[in-house]
């Protein structure tokens, strides 16, 4: 099993919006994170199969920057 890298994200360097303002990353943290890592993130999305998807598996999140990043989805 390959492990995962760990990749530091913060929102002083703007790779990472605050909880106040949405949370989620930016297109600055997505492409940090897509260049240490080899993934393809995308940017949330107000409709379609990748916003069904996302609303489903994070009806659970109740903490601060988990209810934000719902409310910018639009769950």
């Amino acid at each position: 099993m390959a492990t995962k890298k760990k990749v530091n994200l913060s929102v002083g360097r703007g790779e990472k919006l605050p909880a106040s303002k949405g949370a989620g990353l930016t297109a600055k943290g997505r492409a940090k994170y897509d260049a240490a890592t080899g993934s393809n993130l995308k940017a949330p999305t107000k409709s379609g199969p990748r916003k069904e998807s996302f609303c489903a598996r994070s009806e659970s999140w109740d903490g601060e920057r988990g209810k934000a990043a719902r409310k910018r989805w639009g769950c």
